[in-house]
Order: structure tokens, then sequence, then C-alpha cells
């Protein structure tokens, strides 16, 4: 069944004004439904570029069944390459938003326009500053069922600053990141509580994975012990920004969690997963690795996990194996499970 329109993409669409006779970029559209529409308008003009893969594959079934065309990309300067019209569906980080408004005007039309909405409760004037920095005119739509719609319009010239990089002294460590790549080139707090724990890990000659590896810290530093390193996220920008990081020293793929992986294929998983989907707190995709990595696992192989204290993990950790904790803070456990 084909996935229905929501508040924000109605308004999108009925913001759009004259779609233009080029290209027409969607962004950030996790369902396919508001792909499939414009292609009523676009046909075969329309391509998608979802930073999710499994929002990817969604979109590529929506525009398959569409009666004319359609393309879903994996990148975002492919979907962005001469487009004329950026239909975008907001992101949380202003960082994405940046990237996005850049590479807009560097890469589309010399009259390329953007068309952004989002739900109000995640907007904030700021997104209207970094547009603005891209573009020369920029307002607001008035607000319909708790969305609102931004015009960006009259491209500047503006230099590509993604992706960012940050040296970390500390770790003798360049970190390379897009904008839409979590924590940028920061490291955040749970990743250095891990970090700490990575010389207790067991040796092995076997694969270790790094699960959602964002911007490929962890890979990084595995890769300076073991030499079979293999990163995995579902973020495109992700594993752009960690394969810069890991300078060719890991394998980094995109996947949908441990789903590519074979049986008992596994040594050791250390991750750092995320608990949010999109601005939507939901653990569901971490309780389903877990799950999981009871099959990929080799018997007596490791899962090092770090995660907010509060979040529902242990009893499912246990599951899988006997389980310890290794470290804590105030916000942030590490854990240790070792497959049964």
């Amino acid at each position: 069944m084909p996935a229905e329109l929501d508040p924000v993409d109605r308004l999108l669409l009925d913001e759009l004004g004259e779609v233009p006779a080029g290209r027409v970029a969607v962004l950030g559209d996790d369902t396919g439904a508001l792909a499939s529409a414009l292609v009523e308008h676009a046909g075969q003009r329309v391509v998608a570029h979802c930073d999710s893969l499994v929002a990817e594959r969604r979109v590529a079934r929506a525009l398959a069944g569409a009666a004319v065309g359609g393309e879903a990309v994996p990148t975002l300067a492919e979907a962005l390459t001469d487009a004329a019209l950026v239909v975008l569906r907001l992101p949380k980080s202003l960082d994405a938003l940046d990237e996005i408004a850049r590479t807009a005007t560097l890469l589309g039309t010399a009259d390329v326009r953007v068309v952004a909405g989002g739900r109000v409760k995640h907007m904030t004037p700021s997104m209207n500053d970094v547009l603005g920095a891209s573009f020369e005119r920029v307002h607001a739509s008035l607000g319909r069922q708790k969305s609102r719609v931004l015009h960006a319009a009259g491209p500047r010239a503006v230099e590509q600053v993604w992706p960012k990089h940050r040296h970390h002294a500390d770790l003798d460590l360049t970190v390379h990141a897009f904008g839409a790549a979590f924590a940028g080139t920061r490291i955040d707090a749970g990743t250095r509580l891990l970090l700490e724990q990575l010389d207790g890990l067991a040796d092995t000659d076997g694969n270790v994975v790094d699960l959602g590896c964002g911007t490929g810290v962890l890979a990084s530093v595995l890769a300076r012990r073991f030499d079979d390193v293999v990163a995995i996220d579902v973020s495109a920008a992700a594993v752009a920004s960690a394969r810069l990081t890991t300078a060719g020293a890991v394998d980094v793929r995109r996947g949908d969690g441990l789903t590519s992986l074979a049986d008992a294929s596994v040594a050791t998983i250390v991750s750092n997963p995320p608990f949010h989907v999109g601005t939507a707190k939901d653990s569901t995709p971490t309780l389903a690795m877990i799950d999981d990595a009871a099959r990929v696992l080799v018997p007596g192989g490791e899962l090092v996990l770090v995660y907010n204290s509060h979040l529902p993990y242990l009893p499912r950790l246990r599951e899988v194996g006997p389980t310890q904790i290794l470290a804590r803070d105030r916000s942030y456990l590490v854990t240790r499970t070792v497959r049964a």
C-alpha cells in the first residue's frame, strides 16, 4: 500500500508554485509519498535522496510503483546536480541543512530554489539564517496543521565547506564529517567512554565490526590493533565521513544493521548505537541489532555497547549471553556481552 502524504508533505505540495522544467530533487522523504506525488508534476525529472539506506529503499519502492519514472540516488551531489527545484523535508541538523543549501547553489541551476518543510515544533529561526547564507531571499509560509515551509531563492556565490575536519591530538586522529553525520567532527561523550574500554577487548584474528560507525572514530582506533575491521552505518553521510577518517584502513559499508553479515561470522561487535530515528526517540533499531548479534557472533564472541543508562537494553543483552557493566558515568553505560 502506498504511503500517505502527511501534513508537511501536503503543505510542501501546496507551496511549490510553478514547477520548473528542470530536475526536481526530493530530499529527506522517508516514506516515498512526497516523491511519488511529485512524479505526477514532473515525471522522470524527479530524483530523490535519503541519508538513511532504509528510507532510500522505501522511496525506491514507491517510485518503482509510480506510473511515470522518478529515481532514488545514493548521494546528495547526484540528487542536486542540475536541480532547478529542491523539495526538502527539513533535517534536524543545521549542519545537514547548510551542506544541502551550499551544494544546491554550487551544483544546481543558476536559478535553483528550495522549498523546505517541517513540523513547527522542530523548526528554529536558525534554519532561516542557514538558508540565508546560501540564498539571497528566504521567507516562511503561514503555518498549517502545525507545519510550516521555508522558501529560499536567489543562489549566492558560496564556498563548499563540507566535509569539515578536526584533529584530536589525544587520539592522534583527524575526524572528517559531512553535514548529516552524527556529532560532526566532535567526539561525543559516549564514544569517549567506550574508547577507554577498547584495550579490554579479547585478541582475535576474526572480524571486528564497528556498527553504527558514524564518522569512523571507533573503527580508526580498532584498526590500530585488529587486521580485519568492518565499519557499518545506515547513513550515507556517515559512510562518506568514515571513509575519509579511516583513510583506507577499514572496510566501510553502508548497511542496515547486521543484516548483511553471515551467521557466526563475527568475533567482536563494538557500537555506540543511535536511539533517535529522525527527530523521534526510537530504540527499535538497536533492540533489533542486539537480537541479530546472537546470530552473527561466533560462540564466545563479544558485543560491547555504550548507551544512555535509561535505555532498556540490559534485559535484551542478557538474552544474548552473560553481560557485565564495564564502565558508567552520569549518562552512559558500557556493557560487554559474551555470546552464549
